[in-house]
């Protein structure tokens, strides 16, 4: 039996890993699920999997997760510590699908023993690629992809040498206002950017689809992950999401992964890999669908794609300043403090400002700097907003 823990269990790709390892109960050993407020669903499922131990987020929600779970015989846990403790138990396969930066610690603890980290968390590598990798490399530990676009770039690169890529092109959805008018996103509601037309996914990515910083992440993980330079990457929006991501090489081969939006697909790869099994997914009728359709990104439309450039080209501590003013600026549009264009000038501001603050973006990357990155960036973003309501 492999032993393994999915981190962000109540999630929607925590809930797909689920439903693929229910599917085959016997074959795996579930050491520990975590996850938020959804202290039910959490309780749920570590019954269902006989998980070791179920940790919440949240301090709080300890005795509510103790309730849900007597009787039970599953350990319990809250907080923060709790989960890189959680990461710190022997595992062969480690789901990490928690949102946000929050992903950070106990992804890099689970790569500290060795494990096979299959990443949802595409902040993990924007905030701390290089310190990521090294982890990995230092302790013998394997990081497979799990976004749909870098679990297809992976599989179009399996027996080629990256040597031999002149540019990797990852397609967007475009979200939910990709055929807006420009004029009418600055009214934009919460409501209307949590719609996603073709994926089922939670509120956060949704929102991040609209605004397209989702794919600005992807482009900077994109290139810590394969080590390409920047100008190597595209971005194409393929508003079907079938086309998940093309590899072109330098014979003028384009290499591409198709499949029907369903996370299952890289989730499924990442679980079994290096094999391929049976995943309960669509199988595409190509005749049927007909056709496929691309298109360039607009930058007015979606600049964010303009700062993940300004990102990568800074370096360093950019990424950790990036996803945290992201982070925040979303937290206050969701909360209708701050305006759909609002969040993409919130981001820029703090980029602005950490550029001009004399060391802080080339600090040494470690753990503890990134963390005070984000803490400062964060604060710096709720400043910019204010300044903007003033």
């Amino acid at each position: 039996m492999r032993k393994v823990s999915i981190f962000g269990a109540t999630g929607s790709i925590g809930q797909n890993t689920i439903d693929l390892i229910a599917r085959d109960p016997d074959a795996y050993d579930v050491v520990a699920l975590t996850g938020g407020a959804n202290i039910a669903q959490l309780a749920v499922d570590a019954r269902r999997l006989g998980a070791d131990l179920a940790v919440t987020a949240y301090e709080d929600r300890l005795d509510e997760l103790r309730a849900a779970l007597d009787g039970s015989g599953v350990e319990v846990a809250a907080g923060q510590a709790a989960l890189t403790e959680a990461a710190s138990r022997p595992a062969d396969w480690v789901m990490s699908a928690i949102v946000g930066a929050a992903g950070l610690a106990p992804g890099l603890e689970a790569l500290e023993q060795g494990a096979t980290l299959a990443l949802a968390n595409k902040e993990t590598l924007v905030c701390a690629g290089r310190l990521v990798l090294e982890t990995a490399e230092a302790h013998g530990a394997r990081l497979l992809p799990v976004d749909s676009e870098h679990s297809a770039v992976f599989q179009a690169l399996v027996g080629e040498e990256i040597a031999a890529v002149e540019r990797i092109v990852i397609t967007a959805s475009g979200g939910a206002f990709r055929d807006w008018p420009l004029e009418d996103l600055a009214n934009a509601t919460v409501e209307q950017a949590s719609c996603h037309p073709n994926w089922n996914m939670g509120q956060r990515i949704t929102i991040d689809s609209a605004s397209m910083f989702n794919k600005a992440l992807e482009v900077i993980e994109t290139r810590e992950y394969f080590g390409v330079s920047p100008e190597q990457i595209e971005v194409l929006v393929h508003p079907e999401s079938m086309v998940h991501a093309l590899v072109g090489f330098r014979d003028g081969a384009l290499m591409a992964h198709l499949g029907a939006p369903d996370m299952r697909h890289a989730i499924g790869y990442a679980l079994h890999w290096p094999d391929r099994r049976d995943l309960p997914v669509e199988r595409l009728d190509l005749a049927q669908l007909g056709q496929l359709h691309f298109r360039a990104p607009d930058e007015a439309r979606y600049p964010a794609l303009m700062l993940a450039r300004q990102v990568m080209a800074r370096g360093g501590l950019a990424g950790a300043v990036f996803n945290a003013a992201k982070e925040r600026a979303l937290d206050l549009f969701i909360a209708r403090k701050a305006g759909f264009l609002d969040m993409v000038a919130i981001v820029e501001t703090v980029l602005d400002r950490f550029e001009g603050a004399s060391g802080l973006l080339d600090a040494t990357m470690t753990l503890d700097n990134v963390s005070e990155t984000d803490h400062l960036a964060r604060k710096w973003a709720d400043e910019a907003m204010i300044k903007r309501a003033g």
